[in-house]
């Protein structure tokens, strides 16, 4: 899904620096429902972190539509890196699957 917004995707980090605009995205922890030993329903929390040299409404207006769409719920923050000199805007994305 991310890929399909055009713009340069990596989990955790790129192996090489890339100009902004660019998402990076990772694991950040599960928050499972756990009886009998057994783990019932797993939630598992990503962020989604776009990277950009000013504020970029359109880019997070269309991570914002992707997930919408897609039926993902999500909460936002954002950040400024002053040592890098960029915006980080980061949503946090809560998928819940089965057994």
């Amino acid at each position: 899904m991310l890929t399909s917004l055009g713009l340069p995707v990596a989990y955790r980090a790129f192996k090489e620096p890339t100009d902004p605009p660019f998402i990076c995205y990772l694991f950040t922890y599960d928050n499972d429902v756990k009886a009998d030993n057994y783990n019932y329903a797993k939630i598992r929390n990503f962020d989604i972190e776009l990277y950009t040299d000013k504020k970029d409404i359109t880019n997070e207006q269309a991570i914002e539509n992707m997930l919408d769409t897609n039926r993902l719920p999500y909460s936002k923050t954002e950040d400024w890196i002053e040592s890098e000199k960029m915006l980080q805007v980061i949503y946090t994305v809560q998928i819940t699957g089965g057994q």
